[in-house]
């Protein structure tokens, strides 16, 4: 073999320096087996959950892991910071997050080295199609190497600061199990194309990553920080949502639902794994009415005219928002401690196709009813509990009363849907609760483990397991439920 020369761009990126490259790959091999400072690795600092880049120049670019004290660092080059890093604190191991490879410094060699394997796989964690299909099937417990142990995807999300009501979102969707498993093969979505530019990627991208981290058997601790993810949406929503400031779950559902959908290159007519898991369809019956202080002969004279008449139209729906009931204003003693209540079917009543409901727009006021044509494989219920308005955000604590289990809407479909809509029945999988006041109240998660059957609250990077008949008690305010398919079309959907 001849001797060759590999450049590598040094950490300023301008000056270059000559690494050679070992006459005989069973000398660097020799030598890589025999790197004397493996066992200087500190596994228990390595988390690769933040962004990678460099502690000191701040730069994404050629950035390495100091595998003894986990910091960043970029370039491997003589001027390089983990060169310099190497040499002042005797830290030895560094790992190129980009390329996955070993390297000792200031010697500058490769390491090859199978006991490195678990690092990789923690900073990158694969799935084979075998892996995702057993996924739901067991509920074995791992150890992680800080010695807790997890059920994967049922781990706990750093709140780094006020970012609880993007955990319990990202929580809800990674327990529902086609959309997971499409994320969690990134070939699925690799060589979707977009404009030149174009930043919403990196949302399908990131959230891949963070599914992929939240369902590893093999991590190093039992809980992920989303730190990259939500960097990711506080981006992309040109920091409608933020890390630091409280938001509302719902409004950030929807959107990411809606971004999502259109990274992976969705549109109204095309579809994606999105609208094939989450998408049902409804029909709207819109009546205008006349404004309320005109004369009752002019009201009348209105109601005859064409645009006052009831139209119809055909929609399409990611999620369905319940109405809550007025919550008493006064209450006597006696009736302080008492928490109002209302059943599900009773606000699932807005879609029975009688039901009207009066909305106001700043102009017209209309009357609109309900029905539903097509009802998706996961359907999403978001409960209105918060209205605003100019002064000030009020919450609604009126408890709903559901079954876990065996929800039927088939009285909520139009007759020829009742006919083609074979089954109609949802079970629970995902509750998220709003605690506390509109503003400065917290959020936490109920989540069905499919391979165990048992129900876990997650609330920031607490785990704990809770019995179903607690979750009704909470007030729920987004919920996911699964339709009863012995084997629908989405859950075993692997590509777009």
């Amino acid at each position: 073999m001849i001797a060759g020369v590999k450049r590598e761009r040094d950490v300023d990126g301008d000056e270059e320096e000559e690494v050679r490259v070992k006459v005989s790959r069973g000398v660097e091999d020799r030598r890589s087996r025999h790197c004397p400072y493996l066992d200087t690795i500190n596994r228990s600092v390595l988390d690769f959950d933040f962004e990678k880049l460099c502690s000191i120049s701040l730069s994404h670019i050629n950035v390495y892991a100091c595998l003894i004290c986990g910091k960043y660092f970029q370039g491997r080059g003589q001027k390089s910071h983990a060169y310099i890093h190497s040499v002042q604190f005797a830290h030895h191991v560094f790992l190129n997050l980009h390329t996955l490879k070993f390297y000792c410094l200031p010697d500058n060699y490769e390491i090859i080295d199978s006991s490195l394997e678990d690092i990789t796989y923690v900073l990158k964690p694969t799935f084979t199609k075998q892996h995702i299909a057993g996924l739901d099937k067991h509920g074995k417990l791992y150890r992680a190497y800080d010695g807790t142990t997890y059920l994967p995807g049922i781990v706990g999300l750093n709140n780094i600061k006020a970012n609880d009501y993007a955990n319990v979102v990202l929580q809800a969707l990674s327990n529902v199990p086609p959309l997971r498993n499409y994320f969690l093969e990134e070939e699925n979505y690799r060589r979707i194309r977009r404009p030149p530019g174009d930043i919403m990627f990196l949302l399908v991208q990131r959230f891949g990553e963070l599914m992929r981290k939240l369902w590893n058997p093999r991590n190093f601790k039992a809980h992920v920080s989303p730190h990259e993810m939500l960097q990711a949406v506080v981006l992309c929503s040109k920091k409608t949502f933020q890390i630091t400031k409280q938001g509302d779950a719902v409004d950030f559902l929807s959107w990411f639902l809606n971004a999502l959908h259109g990274a992976l290159g969705g549109t109204k007519k095309k579809s994606s794994i999105l609208t094939k898991v989450f998408q049902g369809s409804m029909r709207i019956f819109s009546k205008k009415l006349p404004h309320p202080d005109l004369p009752a002969e002019e009201k009348e004279a209105l109601l005859l005219k064409d645009e006052y008449q009831e139209k119809m139209s055909e929609s399409t729906f990611l999620y369905l928002t319940l109405d809550l009931p007025t919550a008493p204003l006064y209450k006597d003693e006696k009736e302080q401690l008492i928490i109002p209540q209302v059943p599900l079917f009773n606000i699932l009543a807005k879609f029975n196709g009688n039901n009207e409901k009066e909305y106001k727009t700043y102009k017209e006021n209309f009357l609109k009813r309900f029905q539903l044509t097509k009802l998706p494989p996961y359907l999403i219920f978001c409960i209105k509990r918060f209205t605003k308005n100019n002064f000030f955000v009020e919450k609604n604590p009126t408890i709903v009363n559901f079954p876990i289990t065996n929800v039927d809407l088939r009285e909520y479909l139009t007759e020829e849907a009742q006919v083609t809509e074979k089954i109609t029945t949802y079970d629970l999988v995902a509750n998220v609760v709003h605690d506390g006041k509109p503003t400065e109240g917290s959020y936490r998660i109920h989540v069905l483990h499919h391979g165990t059957g048992k129900w876990y609250e997650l609330q920031d990077l607490q785990v704990i397991d809770i019995l179903p008949q607690m979750i009704t008690l909470s007030e729920a305010y987004i919920q996911i439920w699964k339709r009863q398919d012995k084997d629908d079309g989405a859950e075993n959907h692997t590509g777009a």
